[in-house]
C-alpha cells in the first residue's frame, strides 16, 4: 500500500512508523500475526486491548504482531481499482502472507467491516472456502456471542487474550509450517482452553439439555501483577483517545443487570500499588505522554484509589500531566481527589445514573441515589467544572412514562444544584442529558427481555425532546436506527451470517458511524432471506436454549435467572466485594450449599478469590482515608505550592531559554501534517527531560511554534520548531538530550539558540527539488519547466475554499534549474513568498498538470530568511 500513499486520504493512517511500533526481521520469527481492528485507525488506536496484545506478543522474540485497520471507503476503492492488497502497517506485508489475522470484535456493528477487510486482503470470506490462507481469529467482548460471524471466523478467543493469544499464534504457525490440513488444524485448536471453533462447536438446539456444560469457556488472568504492562505503547498519529492508559483493575461486581461487561469480565482483579507506581513512573518517562488515564470498568471502585492518587499526583503535577478517571460511578471519588484533578488539568465530567427514577435504578441494580448524584455534582462545580453530561437509557424493563419524566426532572435538579453551588458562573454552566435505547445483551439478567421497537424508540425520544425543550436543558440521543441494528445482532444466531454478507454486498459498512449508517441494505437483505428482525428483538422463552448457551463466561444461568426475578421485584443485590457472595458462578467460595435464604437474600457466603490481595487492599484503604489522602497530597511540594490557581502556571511558564530545532521529514514522515507532528515533538521533549515552558490558564499548553506548514506529501530537509524552556539550556545541551529521544523518522539536523524577546520571522524564499517516481519521463518534465521559465506569465485554475480562481504562477518562482544534477532530481526551483503564499504542491502540479501525485516527489531543500 505504501506506494499509493500520495493518493490516499489521510495517509498517516497507513504509515506504520509511529514511536513504539515494533519492526522485526520476518526471517527471524516463527509466527506472524496481524492484529486487525475493523474500524478506522483513529478508533482502533484508542483501544487499550490492542496495545496490551501487541506488547504481549512482541515481547517474544520468535513472534511478531503487526497492525492493520479498516481503511475508509475511499481508500478501499483506490486499493480495489489499483489491484493492491490490504497490508500491515509495520512491514507493508499483504495480510494473506501471514500465519493468522486476529480481529478485535468490540461491538456488533463492525461485522460488515470484517468482510470488507477480508475482501481487500484477497482472503475468502467463509471459513469453508479457505485452504492455505491465514487462520482468521476473533477476540473481544462480543465473541461470547458472535454467532453472526461464525461462518467467517475460523476460531474465537474467549476471555483474556494476553493469556491465550501468544501460545495460540505459536501453535498455528507450527501447524501451518508442518503442512497440517486445515480441518485437522482447526480440530487441534478446538482442544485449547478458551478457544471456540464455530465449525466444530455447534450451538444447542431445542433437543439439547440446557444444563449441559458449555462447549468452550472463557479464560482469565487471575493476578494482573503476573502480566507485564506495556510501558512504551505505539503513539498514534491522531486517535480518539491519545494518552497513556493504565488498566488499574479488570472486572466489576456492582451487578448492573443490563451490563454485559460487568457480568462477563468477572471477577474483579486489581493491580497492586507497587506495580502501578512502577508503571506510572516508567511509562510516562518512556512514552512522554501529557495525559494519564486510570482505566477500569469502574475506576472509582478501585480499593486503594486514595493511595494511588497520593503516589501519582506529585509527579503528574510537576510535569503538567493531566489525570483522567474514566468510568466513574456517582459518589466513588472523594472531593479531595476531584480538587486534585482540577488542580492539574480539568477533563470532562460524565455521570451515568442510567435511569431517572429510584424505582427503575433499583430494577437495574444501579446502586445510585438522587442524593448521591446531587452531592457529586455539587463537588464537581465547587472544584471548577462548568458542565456535566448525564447518561440515561430508555426502554429498560418495566419502564413507564413516569420514569421518562423523571429523567428530565433529575437533569433539572442537577442544573439547579449547579446554579446554587456556583451562582457566579450561572451563565457558563451547561447540563446535558443524553439517552440511549436499552439493548438486551447475552449473559446478563436481561438477556430474555424484549427490546422496544424502532417506532417505540422514536416516540420516547420525541417525548423527551419536547420535555427537555420545555425545561431548557440540553438533550442528546443515540441514533435509534443504530440501537435497533445492534439489538438484532446482539442476540443473533448463525442465520444472520447470510444477512451480514448480503447487506455488505449491498453497501453496508461502518455502521457505528452516524454519517455512514444506512438501514436500507440490512432491511433489504433480511427481506430477501426471509429473516424477521422483530423475532430477534422479542422476549425469549426462559426454558428455551439461547444461541450463546454453548459459550461459558463463568456466570451461571441460575444466577442470571435469580437476578432477573430480583429486578422485576425491584430488589437491589449488593456488591459481593463488600458483602456476602451472591454465588454468580465465577469464583470459588468458602462454603457450599444454598446461596440464598428462603426470601431470596444472599446467605452470607464469604468470597475468597485472591484473599491475600484483598487483605492488602483493605489495609491500604484503611491507611488512606479521604482526609489523610488530602493531607498526603498537601505534604508533597510541587512547583505550584502556595501559588493561587490562576498564577500556578506562571511558575512553569517561566521563559529561561529559547531554541530552534531543525529537523527533516523524509519518506513516510512527509505524509504527516503539522498537527500530527506537534504531539510527537512534545512527547519527545518530555522523554528527553527538557523542561518546557507552558502557557497560563486552566489548560496549559507547551510554548512551542512551528514554521510555515508544508502540504502533506511534501518532504523536507529543513523544517524547524521553536520552543521556550523554563531552565537556561543552550543549543548543544538541548541537542544532546533530544536526539536520542526523537523518533527515527524525524531526525534532528541542527539546534540553534534564539533571542528571548525578538519575534522570529518566516522564510522569504524556499528551494525545492522535484524527483520523478516510477516510469515518469524526466525529459518531458524538464522541457515543461523550461517552457515555464521562458514564459512571462502562467495562469492556471486553482481550487480554493472559495471556489476555483485563476492564479498566475510565474511570479512565485524565481530560480529554475533543469540540468547539471548528480542526483535523481528532474528540476530544482525557488519559491518567493514576498507576494504571498501558495502551496508548492499546487505550483508543481500547475506547471506539470499531467503529473499525478504518485509519480513525483517534492522535497524542500533550503530556506532563506
Amino acid at each position: 500500500m505504501r506506494e499509493l500513499l500520495p493518493l490516499l486520504p489521510k495517509p498517516s493512517r497507513y504509515l506504520g512508523v509511529e514511536e513504539g511500533a515494533v519492526v522485526k526481521n520476518p526471517d527471524a520469527v516463527r509466527g506472524r500475526l496481524a492484529l486487525a481492528f475493523p474500524d478506522l485507525y483513529e478508533v482502533g488506536m484508542s483501544y487499550t486491548g490492542m496495545t496490551m496484545l501487541y506488547d504481549a506478543i512482541n515481547r517474544l522474540d520468535h513472534l511478531w504482531a503487526e497492525r492493520v485497520f479498516a481503511p475508509c471507503r475511499e481508500t478501499g476503492a483506490i486499493l480495489t481499482e489499483r489491484g493492491a492488497a490490504l497490508t500491515t502497517l509495520e512491514s507493508d506485508t499483504p495480510l494473506r502472507e501471514l500465519d493468522c489475522i486476529g480481529f478485535h470484535i468490540t461491538h456488533e456493528l463492525c461485522y460488515s467491516n470484517v468482510l470488507f477487510m477480508l475482501d481487500l486482503a484477497g482472503i475468502p470470506r467463509r471459513t469453508k472456502d479457505r485452504t492455505d490462507e491465514p487462520v482468521i481469529i476473533a477476540g473481544g467482548g462480543c465473541t461470547l456471542n458472535a454467532e453472526p460471524l461464525a461462518e467467517f471466523v475460523d476460531c474465537m478467543v474467549l476471555g483474556d487474550g494476553e493469556v491465550i493469544l501468544p501460545p495460540l499464534v505459536e501453535a498455528i504457525a507450527d501447524m501451518r509450517r508442518e503442512g497440517l490440513e486445515r480441518g485437522e488444524l482447526l480440530a487441534q485448536l478446538a482442544r485449547i482452553d478458551g478457544v471456540y471453533v464455530p465449525s466444530i462447536h455447534l450451538p444447542r438446539t431445542e433437543a439439547d439439555e440446557i444444563a449441559e456444560p458449555p462447549a468452550a469457556r472463557r479464560t482469565l488472568v487471575r493476578n494482573l501483577d503476573d502480566t507485564v504492562y506495556p510501558l512504551a505503547p505505539v503513539q498514534p498519529f491522531g486517535a480518539v483517545h491519545d494518552r497513556f492508559t493504565i488498566e488499574i483493575a479488570r472486572g466489576c461486581t456492582r451487578g448492573c443487570r443490563f451490563c454485559h461487561a460487568g457480568m462477563t469480565y468477572r471477577p474483579v482483579r486489581e493491580r497492586s500499588l507497587d506495580a502501578l507506581g512502577s508503571i506510572v513512573e516508567n511509562g510516562l518517562a518512556a512514552s512522554g505522554y501529557e495525559e494519564l488515564s486510570l482505566l477500569s470498568l469502574s475506576t472509582g471502585d478501585f480499593s486503594a484509589l486514595g493511595a494511588l492518587f497520593h503516589q501519582t499526583l506529585p509527579h503528574c503535577a510537576a510535569e503538567q500531566v493531566a489525570i483522567s478517571l474514566p468510568s466513574l460511578r456517582v459518589g466513588s471519588v472523594t472531593p479531595e481527589i476531584m480538587a486534585a484533578i482540577a488542580g492539574i488539568r480539568r477533563t470532562g465530567a460524565t455521570l451515568a445514573p442510567e435511569a431517572g427514577s429510584q424505582r427503575l435504578r433499583d430494577v437495574i441494580n444501579k446502586g445510585v441515589t438522587e442524593e448521591q448524584l446531587l452531592e457529586h455534582v455539587k463537588h464537581l462545580f465547587l472544584n471548577g467544572w462548568n458542565g456535566v453530561k448525564l447518561y440515561f437509557m430508555i426502554g429498560l424493563p418495566t419502564e413507564t412514562e413516569e420514569d421518562l419524566e423523571a429523567i428530565v426532572r433529575l437533569c433539572r435538579l442537577v442544573r439547579e444544584t449547579a446554579f446554587r453551588t456556583t451562582p457566579h458562573k450561572k451563565g457558563r454552566i451547561t447540563v446535558t442529558g443524553a439517552v440511549s435505547p436499552f439493548v438486551p445483551k447475552p449473559h446478563t439478567p436481561f438477556q430474555w427481555e424484549r427490546q422496544i421497537s424502532l417506532d417505540e424508540i422514536k416516540e420516547r425520544i420525541a417525548f423527551l425532546k419536547e420535555r427537555f425543550r420545555q425545561a431548557k436543558v440540553n438533550f442528546r440521543y443515540h441514533l435509534p436506527q443504530m440501537s435497533w441494528l445492534e439489538g438484532v445482532f446482539s442476540r443473533g444466531d448463525r442465520a444472520l451470517s447470510r444477512v451480514v454478507e448480503l447487506a455488505y454486498e449491498k453497501g453496508a459498512l461502518f455502521d457505528s458511524w452516524n454519517d455512514s449508517l444506512n438501514l436500507a441494505p440490512w432491511r433489504e437483505a433480511m427481506a430477501e432471506l426471509g429473516v424477521i428482525p422483530e423475532s430477534y428483538l422479542a422476549a425469549r422463552d426462559l426454558d428455551a436454549p439461547l444461541p450463546w448457551d454453548h459459550l461459558g463466561c463463568g456466570v451461571t444461568r441460575e444466577f442470571l435467572l435469580r437476578e432477573r426475578k430480583r429486578a422485576l421485584d425491584a430488589k437491589v443485590t449488593p456488591d459481593c466485594r463488600y458483602g456476602a457472595c451472591v454465588s454468580c458462578g465465577v469464583c470459588d467460595c468458602s462454603a457450599k450449599g444454598s446461596e440464598f435464604s428462603d426470601h431470596g437474600e444472599p446467605a452470607g457466603i464469604a468470597h475468597i478469590l485472591n484473599q491475600a490481595t484483598r487483605d492488602q487492599e483493605t489495609q491500604e484503604t484503611e491507611d488512606v482515608t479521604p482526609a489523610s489522602a488530602e493531607a498526603a497530597v498537601a505534604a508533597e511540594p510541587t512547583a505550584a505550592e502556595d501559588v493561587a490557581e490562576e498564577d500556578a502556571c506562571d511558575v512553569l511558564g517561566v521563559k529561561a531559554s529559547h531554541v530552534r530545532i531543525w529537523y527533516a521529514t523524509r519518506g513516510e514522515a512527509a505524509f504527516l501534517s503539522q498537527l500530527e507532528l506537534q504531539p510527537t515533538f512534545e512527547r519527545a521533549f518530555r522523554r528527553a527531560g527538557l523542561p518546557l515552558s507552558f502557557s497560563r490558564g486552566f489548560h496549559p499548553l507547551p510554548l512551542i511554534s512551528f514554521g510555515r506548514a508544508l502540504p502533506v506529501g511534501v518532504a523536507s530537509e529543513c523544517e524547524y520548531i521553536n520552543c521556550f524552556l523554563r531552565e537556561p539550556l543552550d543549543a548543544a545541551a538541548v541537542r544532546r538530550a533530544l536526539v536520542p529521544a526523537m523518533p527515527a523518522f524525524l531526525p534532528v539536523t541542527y539546534v540553534e539558540d534564539l533571542s528571548m524577546g525578538k519575534k522570529q520571522p518566516q522564510p522569504v524564499a524556499e528551494r525545492f527539488r522535484l524527483e520523478m517516481q516510477g516510469d515518469a519521463d524526466r525529459g518531458v518534465v524538464r522541457e515543461t519547466w523550461e517552457a515555464f521559465r521562458d514564459a512571462e506569465e502562467f495562469p492556471v485554475q486553482i481550487e480554493t475554499k472559495k471556489g476555483v480562481k485563476t492564479k498566475d504562477l510565474r511570479p512565485y518562482v524565481t530560480e529554475i534549474e533543469t540540468d547539471g544534477f548528480e542526483d535523481d532530481a528532474a528540476v530544482r526551483f525557488t519559491l518567493d513568498w514576498s507576494g504571498g503564499y501558495m502551496s508548492p504542491l499546487k505550483i508543481a502540479m500547475g506547471v506539470c498538470p499531467d503529473l499525478t501525485l504518485e509519480r513525483f516527489l517534492l522535497t524542500k531543500e533550503s530556506a532563506r530568511f
